[in-house]
């Protein structure tokens, strides 16, 4: 639906026009340097001291330098014509996503390790997700907030960029953990959405995390980051041992596919490029069904800057292309 404004040109940052005002004590301050020239040295001394001939005289240029800086100043002050307004809505849904930080994330059976690929998959995603309300938690024994719904999606990159070691502190993978706070986050929303980038933890049964996700309407969407292979956990005390000695050696659990094909959600191993994100985010699509969100306004206007800073420079080239330079004869003249 649009809605129309009268047109009208208009400046959409009207205080930077308050710096032409510090043009007047310039244009005055340099006025007043030639005479003092004139009055401090004999006229004949005056001639051989200042350039003549071949140019526009000093005062013609000043006043295309300070012509220049004010048109240079307008256009900072970003001039447009507005020409309406339109009132859009749009249609979106909201999807949580949780990164199990558990020390088995720090396997190195993926490169870099599966945590790091994990948030390198999400970035991918959320190019992919330009609809979406997107939250973030963080689980392992429990589950914690990392960002709230939010279409801010550079935020939600530094945010997820800068979880680290820092955040774990706790031992295991409780899949029920993220599945509660994203029934409280998304609180009455008939269909809720969770993305889990695990590695499945250790457990075999997931019937009881199936059930509640099936009371609380959500659908699990699982991103296995792991290999059937396996890899040891490098943390910053170095490799993970069991009371043996021996080095820990932590697989993809399959069983947490569960998880996703009972909820309604999708089950998908990690790949290396970046067709597997846009392949989820499809069927994430697919699957939610997008609900009408508010508002937005977006303004129809005519950019008109370029024209004061096209002029402005066209008068500095003009000011400085027409410095005055001796003539030849009167160089040859004093050289003699």
């Amino acid at each position: 639906m649009a809605q129309k404004r009268r047109c009208g040109m208009t400046f959409l940052h009207p205080w930077v026009l308050g710096l032409l005002v510090l043009l007047v004590p310039l244009w005055l301050a340099a006025g007043r340097g030639g005479g003092d020239l004139r009055r401090h040295f004999a006229p004949e001394l005056y001639k051989k001291m200042v350039a003549s001939g071949g140019g526009l005289g000093r005062r013609t240029r000043r006043a295309l330098l300070l012509a220049a800086m004010a048109l240079a100043v307008v256009a900072l002050a970003r001039p447009v014509v507005e020409k309406g307004e339109i009132k859009v809505k749009e249609r979106s849904f909201d999807l949580v996503v949780a990164f199990d930080i558990s020390r088995s994330m720090f396997a190195d059976d993926v490169y870099p390790n599966r945590f790091e690929l994990a948030k390198r998959k999400f970035f991918d995603l959320l190019d992919d997700l330009r609809e979406a309300r997107v939250g973030v938690i963080g689980f392992s024994s429990r589950a914690f907030l990392v960002a709230p719904l939010t279409r801010d999606y550079p935020s939600l990159k530094y945010l997820v960029e800068h979880m680290g070691f820092d955040y774990v502190s706790l031992k295991g993978t409780d899949m029920m953990a993220p599945l509660e706070v994203t029934a409280q986050l998304l609180g009455e929303k008939k269909e809720k959405a969770l993305l889990l980038f695990t590695d499945g933890g250790d457990k075999k049964d997931f019937s009881k995390e199936v059930a509640y996700a099936k009371k609380h309407g959500i659908r699990v969407f699982v991103y296995a980051v792991a290999t059937e292979k396996g890899g040891v956990m490098k943390l910053e005390g170095g490799v993970v041992r069991d009371k043996a000695g021996n080095v820990v050696v932590t697989r993809l659990n399959p069983a947490v596919a569960q998880l996703a094909e009972e909820t309604g959600g999708v089950y998908m191993p990690f790949a290396l490029g970046k067709g597997d994100m846009k392949e989820l985010a499809a069927e994430i699509r697919r699957r939610l069904n997008p609900t009408t969100s508010e508002e937005n306004t977006i303004h129809e206007r005519r950019e008109l800057f370029y024209y004061p800073l096209a002029a402005a420079l066209a008068l500095f080239l003009a000011a400085n292309a027409s410095l005055p330079r001796r003539r030849e004869g009167s160089l040859q003249k004093e050289a003699a």
